[in-house]
């Protein structure tokens, strides 16, 4: 069978939030740009992930790129559009169709997809920009240090090679970093490697982040829309986490760890009468991404709620470092942990009235985009890493490790972009429980965007050279999409100033030059005065 060529200025390999911004600003810049996933979709953690932005509390203001706070305003500007949106709602600067407390923006995922689909289709009908969605790269070609070439397969078992002069791993998983030999990390770092204060005491590639399979629910008070029951219940139901510190009851329970005080909690649930002045001790508003009270009454009979709650972080298996049977187990229960958890919900789940479980609850496939309701593909909390010309550790992030009256984190000269959340693990499939300490507003350093190496491949999300614990506050979504923004403008000041990424990062003249670029394309490169989260 012959192989299909296509040649591009840039191959972004991934479509995430951070492949998405990395094509955008390609494009904007003039280069032709050659997109592929492994899903069906593009925008990762807002749309197949189904996960509404987790946000600093200044995003409104400051802290992110322009190109990311417009992607907020026109998700906004499509509920006032096209939803039935009550007057009041409609007239709100800062729109949250859902109201849950995580976010000022928790909205249905199928919004950004088609926000994002409208930012790319004049492209595609340019013929500058190629999108090749559920292709998997499986092959690279790298010559001297440079990558070639890298090879796709689709789920016909057909391939497609992608030749560029600059390629972008924007993957959710760091999936080229293996292929074409560049040098990277999984897992977490000893303290002895990086002198961090919550780095773990050896080190462990199978160390890793939870994953979780997201579902998004309503409620139907007069329905019975029981699921059968999954093959797995009965083991969920009788799983008690064994993490240190101890998590301190059945996984499939309303009690859960604190991720600060490490302490048992209780948090409630009642889609009847919810809580929303518990904040995120109450389930039912802590990810809700539709509230029906900001539609105009009978459009929605129901508030509608992402599940994207502690219950469903997967602890038995990491999805990297692992064979490919592992990794399909590891994902499979993932799934079928999720269903548990909603089964449970449905059936057992004590009530605040003295009664057990909620048939009522819905599984919403429609919004979801997928045949059962869970999300198109799983959340993913931590990849690869590239070992960088930089590596981001936590005591450049950590209060603790700046003067006393630092109100932002260290200063790089070569900042490339901003972020700002707390050190946030989640538990880890090594049997760490969470780890979430504060952290001050950061800059996100070009060095940790470019390979130690390879001359002409650039990280685009969650796989720059951070640590296991500063991937805790860099793989948020603002920041991810700043990472792939500041790479893709990257790969085309280099293409037009025929530069290397290494020459610009050593060379303060050609850093200072870039960052006039990116200024220009409104990325902020400097925190105003603001504090620790």
């Amino acid at each position: 069978m012959a192989v299909r060529e296509i040649r591009a200025d840039l191959a972004v390999i991934g479509g995430g939030l951070g492949g998405v911004a990395a094509t955008l600003a390609a494009l904007r810049q003039g280069l032709r740009v050659v997109i592929s996933e492994e899903g069906d979709r593009l925008g990762g953690q807002l749309t197949a992930q189904a996960v509404p932005p987790d946000e600093h509390p200044w995003i409104e203001q400051c802290g992110c790129t322009a190109s990311y706070r417009h992607l907020r305003q026109d998700i906004r500007e499509y509920y006032r559009r096209f939803y039935p949106l009550t007057e009041t709602a409609r007239q709100k600067t800062a729109l949250n169709p859902g109201n849950g407390c995580v976010s000022q923006l928790c909205h249905e995922p199928l919004v950004s997809s088609a926000v994002i689909d409208a930012y790319l289709r004049p492209y595609i009908s340019g013929q500058r920009l190629t999108v090749l969605l559920s292709h998997k790269p499986i092959a690279a070609a790298v010559d001297h240090d440079s990558l070639q070439a890298v090879t796709l397969r689709n789920q016909a078992d057909e391939t497609i090679t992608i030749t560029a002069r600059h390629f972008i791993d924007a993957s959710e998983l760091g999936d080229l970093l293996p292929l074409c030999g560049a040098e990277h990390v999984i897992g977490a770092e000893s303290q002895q490697e990086t002198g961090e204060p919550h780095a773990a005491a050896q080190a462990n590639p199978l160390n890793q982040q939870s994953h979780s399979w997201c579902f998004i629910i309503d409620y139907q008070p007069d329905a019975d829309n029981t699921i059968e029951k999954p093959p797995s219940y009965d083991f969920w139901r009788s799983f008690i986490p064994d993490l240190t510190p101890v998590w301190g009851g059945p996984l499939l329970s309303w009690q859960a760890t604190h991720p600060i005080t490490l302490e048992p909690v209780v948090r409630s649930f009642n889609p009847l009468h919810p809580q929303p002045e518990r904040g995120p001790m109450d389930l039912w508003t802590f990810r809700r991404i539709a509230d029906r009270h900001n539609f105009i009454p009978g459009a929605y009979a129901s508030d509608i709620v992402l599940v994207n709650w502690p219950q469903i972080d997967y602890i038995l298996g990491p999805l990297v470092g692992v064979s490919p049977e592992e990794k399909s187990k590891n994902l499979q229960g993932a799934r079928e942990l999720s269903l548990s958890l909603f089964y449970w919900m449905q059936t057992e789940a004590p009530r605040e009235d003295g009664g057990q479980g909620w048939p009522g609850l819905r599984l919403r496939p429609d919004i979801t985009g997928t045949a059962d309701g869970l999300a198109a593909a799983p959340y993913i909390r931590e990849s690869r890493r590239i070992k960088g010309c930089f590596t981001v550790l936590e005591q450049h992030l950590s209060p603790d490790c700046q003067p006393s009256q630092a109100t932002v984190a260290q200063q790089f000269a070569d900042s490339v972009g901003l972020g700002a959340y707390r050190i946030d693990l989640h538990p880890s499939t090594s049997g760490c429980n969470y780890i979430d300490v504060s952290a001050l507003p950061f800059q996100i350093p070009l060095g940790a965007l470019i390979p130690q190496r390879l001359t002409n491949l650039l990280a685009g999300g969650k796989n720059l050279s951070v640590t296991h614990i500063t991937n805790g506050c860099y793989r948020l979504h603002p920041v991810e999409w700043n990472i792939g923004e500041s790479a893709g403008l990257l790969a085309a000041f280099c293409q037009r100033t025929r530069h290397s990424c290494h020459e610009v990062y050593a060379k303060p003249q050609l850093t200072a030059e870039f960052q006039g670029l990116l200024s220009e394309c409104g990325v902020e490169l400097r925190w105003p005065q603001v504090g620790p989260l």
